[in-house]
This record gives structure tokens, C-alpha cells and sequence, in this order.
């Protein structure tokens, strides 16, 4: 696996090496032995499905002590995937980076504990798989609204589909 680490400490490119021939391909998408930068134990698998083009999903994180570190990959389709670290005694403080996580450039994102996740749909019928290293808690679910402006995300799209929960999440200035 070639492991690139971002301009945002932590936060790693992962390209698994992909073996192919004429039945079609295999990949590893994790090993925890030559992934030693990804310092978690996985817990839990999740699976979203977006049918539109354009659906946006975050900005989303879990409170204390729900914290989630994630590894990100598109199986269906491509995302534009975001990650904005959401650590105010960090030096990276509301920075971001976007990286092009899609089923055919089979990149994965990791993302640590204390950021916040995001995705844009670039295609219709978009699937995106993710492990986390905690379990989701309703109690300690967050959001960042979307188009905060002291973030300032340039999303690619001018009118997102968001969901209610998107659509009213709060600023960060709000967020304790």
C-alpha cells in the first residue's frame, strides 16, 4: 500500500496495490500491519448510498468521548471526500483538504479522531464504505453547517442536496 500523509497531520491518502489479470482484480483495504500511521482498532463498517449528483453529507463528527477516526473508500461511483480538522488547540485549526476517492482510482482516506468528515456525490448512484474506530452515538452525533464561511469549503457544486440535518446544522463559532 503506498500511505501519503496530507498536509494535515494524520490525516493519510492511502492507494492499496491492486492485482488484476483476466478474471478481474483483488485488493487488501486494510492491514493493520502495513498501515502502522492508522494507530485505531476498527469497530464498526458503514455504507451510504447517494442517488443524486451533487448530494452533499457533512460536515459530520462525534463529541467527546464518542470521537470516530474513519477510513473512507468509494465502491460505486466517485465522491469528492473532505476532511477538516475540528481540534481548536491544533495548529491546523479549520483547515481542510479534499482528495477524489472513486470506485475505478480505488484511494482511500483516513481521517483521525477529532475531525470532521464531508462528501460530495460526483456521479448519480454513488456507494461510499467507511470503518470507524468507535461505536455512532445519537447522544454524541455533531455537524458543522455546510457552508461556514470561517471553513470555506469550495465544494464544486452551487446547489447541494443536503439533508434537514445539513441544512440547519449549526456554524462553528456556535459549536463548544
Amino acid at each position: 500500500m503506498k500511505i501519503t500523509e496530507t498536509r494535515l497531520p494524520g490525516v493519510y491518502i492511502i492507494e492499496p496495490q491492486v492485482f488484476g489479470d483476466t478474471r478481474g482484480w483483488f485488493m487488501e483495504t486494510y492491514s493493520k500491519i502495513k498501515m502502522p500511521q492508522v494507530e485505531c482498532d476498527f469497530v464498526q463498517d458503514n455504507h451510504s448510498y447517494s442517488a443524486q449528483k451533487g448530494t452533499l453529507r457533512g460536515i459530520h463528527f462525534q463529541y467527546a468521548p464518542m470521537e470516530q477516526a474513519k477510513l473512507v473508500r468509494c465502491i460505486r461511483g466517485a465522491i469528492m471526500d473532505y476532511a477538516v480538522d475540528l481540534r481548536s488547540n491544533s495548529n491546523t485549526y479549520k483547515q481542510w483538504i479534499c482528495v477524489e476517492l472513486s470506485a475505478e482510482n480505488k484511494k482511500q482516506l483516513f481521517i483521525p479522531r477529532g475531525f470532521g468528515h464531508a462528501f460530495v456525490a460526483l456521479a448519480d448512484d454513488v456507494e461510499v464504505m467507511y470503518k470507524t474506530d468507535n461505536y455512532y452515538s445519537a447522544a454524541h452525533d455533531g455537524a458543522v453547517l455546510w457552508s461556514d464561511t470561517e471553513i470555506g469549503i469550495d465544494w464544486g457544486v452551487k446547489d447541494p442536496i443536503l439533508s434537514d440535518k445539513d441544512k440547519n446544522a449549526p456554524m462553528l463559532k456556535e459549536i463548544k
